[in-house]
This record gives C-alpha cells, sequence and structure tokens, in this order.
C-alpha cells in the first residue's frame, strides 16, 4: 500500500462504506492559526502521537498536515511501527482546500 493518498481519493473514500479516520497532525501553532479542517478530522497533536495512537484499532487512517511534508511523515512512521494502517494527504491540507473541496472550522 502507498504511504500517500490524493486528496480525491480521501474524498471517494470518506463518500464510501467504511471511510478511515482522518487525523489532523498539524503543529498546534498551525492550527490555531488555520483552524479549518477536512470534514469529519480530529486534531490530535503530533508530539504526542504515542499517546493517542494507541487508542486507534484496527481502522484505517488518514492523517494530514500543512502540506505533507515532515509533520506527516514522521506521525505516519511512528504509527507504521505500532502496526497502525496510515497514510497521509499528499499536499495536505493546502491540497485538498486547493482542488476546492470543502472544510470546516472549529
Amino acid at each position: 500500500m502507498s504511504k500517500t493518498i490524493t486528496s480525491d481519493e480521501l474524498e471517494i473514500m470518506l463518500n464510501g462504506h467504511n471511510p478511515p479516520r482522518v487525523i489532523d497532525v498539524r503543529r498546534k501553532s498551525d492550527y490555531e492559526s488555520d483552524p479549518s479542517m477536512i470534514p469529519g478530522a480530529i486534531w490530535m497533536d503530533p508530539e504526542k502521537v504515542d499517546v493517542w495512537s494507541k487508542k486507534l484499532g484496527n481502522e484505517d487512517v488518514v492523517v494530514y498536515c500543512v502540506r505533507g511534508g515532515s509533520v506527516s511523515k514522521s506521525t505516519l512512521e511512528k504509527l507504521h511501527g505500532l502496526n497502525i494502517n496510515a497514510r497521509y494527504i499528499d499536499g495536505g491540507i493546502v491540497s485538498w482546500k486547493e482542488s476546492g473541496k470543502s472544510v470546516t472550522k472549529t
């Protein structure tokens, strides 16, 4: 399985029968400066992934940060190390917004 997913692929999955858990892993300062999120996503502190990852179980997970860079990649590595089936959005929330997809405000 690829480590990345496109915004279009995620949108299809979210409208499907068994959508993945979507987790916003932007740094706290990035999240606070722009609290818009992909609908249905929850924000989790990427620096505490070792704590919150224990609650995930066997579900598919998609994480995203601002641009799909170092924060997504490091979070993904930790999740994979715990045998959690996870991918990250290529281009992050920026790509999601640029493709015209809706966001929610927290």
